[in-house]
């Protein structure tokens, strides 16, 4: 009864504590992205160099597109100069990564995806991960929040979408850099490391276990440590989700106690949930958003549910027969420290809101534990990251709205304005970008030898692997189920593997483009809406704001996600629960 307890409790807290910050922090969002604040004067005279103007729907995506441009061209150089780039922050010589891999961690941390095809304590200096890491977990989390923000404006009637300079300013100053910092004190606090330091020279106890030097002295342990402190919270405050270290939240110098843990779960949730309200506030629309809400809720709690019964609560499969105490679960894989259950609902949470930080190995949760994480990356719009996971939802809102108009025979509204042909269109477009990125290179890798070489397990397993690869860059979550041989490391690496170039370049277009269409495609979709005139409230209106409309919305996720990714589902994670499959030959 008290592991029972100790299990559900973690998820329950974590809920109610981010729901209830985020109802007073939606009103603050709403209050900043309105431009109601008066800052001061010095930071008004920046703001006004960057405002350029009202920005139509084209305009906006125009400066948005530049503006990752130019952060694309930044990146690959401050990547590229990493050898001569000094300052002070390469301490231990860190040598280049090879030309696809740059190529794959620029896009990766410009699109707010953060997949690592590389291990970070290993490969870079202090200089790429303050300059490239860090200056692009700030801007890159803004982008989908700015889109959201244009958006609104326009599902409100306003004939321009406001300007994106200016909404990059106020996102980055007014609430990641505050949150940051208060979190980034917090987490020095509770021993998480801040140093420009080289790696710490250790003496063991057992020195020779570590091998012998060149003059025949026992080697001693290097401890990698840096500027983590500076980087975790923004992380997950920003959803980005990329490490300082190879083990990302699993590794004690980013993640000491259950203390930070739960803080990274919260911090990961925070925005996402307060979104959905701030779009309630900016619209004037909160019994709408509470219906949202609650929908993405009961979402979520099926997810941690789902992941946490099937991980925590069941054996391991592998251990099956073994005289193993498997009372507290499928513990392979796990940081005990956080608690049993914390590894199902971390992975549950970081794919949902599609942060991609990880406490534990997906790999090694249960076949049907690996379900969850890839549900939430598949429907990707159960919160979602900053601004991206609302705007998805709202997808598959029009499309509900257009079915249950044509059920009832009346052409179907939305907050007052037609949903005609054109919006049918630019909606399923936005919608069918993301299965398509995931099933046609998941296909594509696992019928050919970069897949099929790639896997580290064999039959369904190994299919699941692949397929997570993708759906987690095509979701800009960048988590991974490990194992999967997408790694190419530095030039001078002895052995690197041959399918490797060939992930870097496949998972960076996925990336780019299931990052920007879906956001943009939106945009014009909004522009269109408030083009139209508004159409009186009848009663045959049918209302966004009720438990029907709740209803419409929750069945048309799950119809629409099922019918897209239900066979691969099959193919992979259920497959896998019911036995091993051979693949690949």
């Amino acid at each position: 009864m008290l592991h029972q307890f100790q299990v559900w409790f973690l998820p329950v807290l974590l809920l109610a504590v981010t729901t209830a910050l985020a109802i007073p922090l939606s009103r603050y969002c709403a209050w900043i992205m309105d431009g109601k604040y008066r800052a001061p004067a010095g930071l008004r005279w920046l703001e006004s160099l960057l405002n350029t103007g009202p920005q139509d729907w084209k305009q906006y995506a125009v400066a948005l597109l530049l503006f990752n441009l130019v952060m694309f061209v930044f990146g690959f150089a401050v990547l590229s100069m990493q050898p001569v780039a000094d300052l002070g922050l390469n301490p231990e010589h860190k040598g280049m990564l090879g030309a696809t891999t740059i190529f794959n961690t620029t896009i990766s941390f410009l699109t707010n995806t953060n997949l690592q095809h590389y291990s970070g304590e290993q490969h870079l200096s202090y200089f790429s991960q303050i300059f490239m890491i860090l200056w692009n977990m700030f801007v890159s989390a803004s982008v989908g929040f700015c889109g959201l923000a244009a958006i609104i404006r326009g599902l409100r009637g306003d004939q321009q979408m406001g300007n994106f300079y200016v909404d990059m300013w106020r996102v980055v100053v007014f609430m990641f850099l505050p949150a940051s910092l208060l979190m980034g004190v917090v987490l020095l606090a509770d021993g998480v490391p801040m140093t420009l330091e080289p790696a710490a020279s250790v003496a063991t106890l057992e020195p020779a276990s570590m091998g012998i030097d060149d003059q025949g002295q026992p080697q001693a342990q290097q401890i990698s440590r840096g500027p983590v402190a500076a980087i975790i919270p923004i992380k997950h405050l920003g959803t980005n989700g990329g490490g300082f270290f190879g083990a990302n939240s699993a590794h004690p110098f980013e993640n000491p106690s259950a203390w930070s843990n739960f803080l990274s779960m919260m911090n990961l949730c925070l925005f996402p949930f307060t979104l959905v309200l701030m779009f309630g506030r900016m619209l004037g629309q909160m019994r709408h958003a509470w219906v949202i809400f609650g929908v993405m809720m009961l979402l979520m709690v099926a997810m941690i549910g789902w992941g946490v019964y099937w991980d925590t609560l069941q054996p391991n499969p592998g251990l099956a027969g073994l005289p193993v105490d498997q009372s507290l679960g499928n513990l392979e894989g796990k940081e005990l420290r956080f608690g049993t259950s914390a590894g199902a609902t971390f992975a549950a949470a970081t794919t949902a809101i599609t942060c991609g930080s990880v406490n534990c190995m997906h790999d090694s949760l249960n076949p049907l534990a690996g379900i969850t994480p890839m549900t939430g990356m598949w429907l990707n719009c159960v919160f979602g990251g900053k601004g991206v996971g609302m705007i998805n939802l709202l997808l598959y809102l029009v499309v509900g709205v257009f079915i249950a108009g044509l059920m009832v025979g009346r052409t179907p509204e939305y907050l007052g304005k037609k949903v005609e042909a054109r919006e049918m269109k630019l909606a399923m477009l936005a919608l069918l970008v993301h299965p398509i990125l995931v099933l046609m290179p998941t296909g594509y890798f696992v019928a050919t030898d970069y897949g099929i070489k790639a896997m580290n397990n064999p039959g369904a397993h190994g299919f699941s692997e692949v397929l997570y690869e993708f759906s987690s860059s095509s979701a800009n979550n960048g988590s991974g189920f490990e194992g999967l041989g997408d790694t190419w490391g530095m030039i001078d690496n002895a052995n690197p593997a041959p399918e490797s170039p060939y992930w870097d370049i496949a998972t960076g277009l996925v990336m780019l483009f299931g990052r920007f269409l879906p956001v943009i495609v939106p945009l014009a979709l909004a522009a269109g809406l408030a083009r139209k005139k508004p159409t009186p409230f009848t009663v045959g209106t049918m209302r966004t704001d009720t438990f029907t409309f709740g209803c419409v919305l929750l069945g048309t996720i799950l119809l629409v996600g099922a019918l897209l990714f239900l066979p691969v589902a099959a193919l992979g994670p259920v497959a896998d629960h019911f036995g091993p499959i051979p693949f690949g030959g």
